[in-house]
């Protein structure tokens, strides 16, 4: 048992887990007020998990690990269409889903990657979260020079140390919420190339470019100690384009007050997937994300956090069946281009995508 223990204990150690805020950086978490009794709150309370929902945690974890994921996940390789990305006019506003919450953005100039995960599991042991077959066309070679590298918040599915490892010498910026920053000093970075900030804060890194940290509905922790670093949705605005990111969480007024506040976005990259009842507070349904495209006054609607890992229990096509369905009498323009297909921001160059996801099984 002695040497399971320390078997476990040793496990934890492992870069990949990362260190929890400590000193100045400890003093700016503690300091928000957003940080209460040890650790971060949302804007309104909620539970992570609803038992009232009919599904503990414990069952909820049995069926996760052991549940048959037959219709959870592709019995095919996914259908992909791999842009070059170092071979795009870098001045062109345009975006393409790298898959799951993974995004390459152009935007005023500025080469963003958000959320990047190109690693086959999104959780530190190879038998949990593996990625669907053909899903992960990408790699950290493939990309050019990053100008932002922006981070969500601290869960495996968005924060994966071997992907942030391998672009470490082509990132020129870090944004991330309070806390997060932690993982990047512990793992090399340097300090004056990581900028994180609370929510409701401009990150400005050109004249004419802005990152802003925004309030999501969530939670966030890499192993047993809950909600140590911030988690967030960000915008993303030059002079004459504005793009929304979500990030993960639950439906909540704050997507009118985001709305309000910039006056619409050109582009929502809006979460649609992995939810389910029994954590409806923290993952919008579908028809949520299309009611958040409507309050942030989004023009066009890109789904993200879908198509690439089953972490909850509905069949993969759904959300995109769903999503579809709730979009049809809204004022947005749904976008639903495949793994890797280029979306030009600009409608003149655009064109319309077709419904891949009903070509697999």
């Amino acid at each position: 048992m002695g040497m399971l223990s320390a078997g476990g204990w040793l496990f934890t150690r492992r870069p990949e887990f990362g260190r929890l805020p400590q000193g100045q950086r400890l003093a700016r978490v503690q300091a928000s007020p957003h940080y209460k009794n040890g650790q971060f709150q949302n804007l309104v309370p909620v539970q992570v998990m609803n038992e009232e929902s009919g599904e503990n945690r414990f069952a909820a974890m049995a069926k996760f690990l052991f549940g048959d994921k037959s219709e959870l996940s592709l019995q095919e390789p996914m259908l992909s269409q791999k842009t070059d990305l170092k071979a795009l006019d870098k001045d062109k506003d345009a975006v393409v889903w790298l898959g799951h919450s993974s995004f390459f953005l152009q935007l005023g100039g500025q080469r963003i990657l958000i959320d990047p995960v190109f690693s086959d599991y999104a959780s530190p042991v190879f038998f949990i979260n593996k990625a669907f077959p053909g899903s992960n066309i990408y790699t950290a070679a493939d990309m050019p020079g990053i100008d932002v590298l922006a981070i969500s918040h601290d869960h495996w599915d968005h924060l994966d140390y071997p992907t942030v490892m391998a672009l470490k010498p082509k990132i020129k910026n870090i944004v991330c919420p309070l806390g997060v920053g932690e993982y990047f000093e512990q793992w090399g970075f340097d300090l004056s190339i990581i900028h994180e900030e609370d929510w409701d804060t401009e990150i400005r890194l050109a004249d004419d470019f802005s990152v802003h940290i925004l309030p999501s509905q969530h939670f966030s922790g890499r192993f047993l100690r809950r909600n140590p670093t911030l988690w967030c949705g960000m915008a993303f605005v030059t002079p004459v384009r504005k793009v929304y990111y979500t990030g993960d969480g639950g439906y909540g007024e704050h997507f009118k007050a985001i709305g309000q506040k910039f006056g619409g976005f050109d582009l929502m990259l809006g979460e649609n997937g992995q939810y389910n009842m029994a954590w409806h507070a923290i993952h919008m349904l579908p028809e949520e994300t299309a009611q958040a495209a409507v309050d942030v006054g989004a023009k066009l609607l890109l789904p993200a956090h879908g198509g690439k890992f089953a972490l909850s229990r509905h069949p993969w096509q759904e959300p995109y069946r769903r999503l579809t369905e709730a979009s049809q009498d809204k004022d947005y323009k749904l976008l639903t281009p495949a793994i890797g297909e280029l979306v030009h921001i600009d409608s003149k160059q655009r064109r319309p995508f077709d419904a891949w996801w009903e070509k697999m099984a």
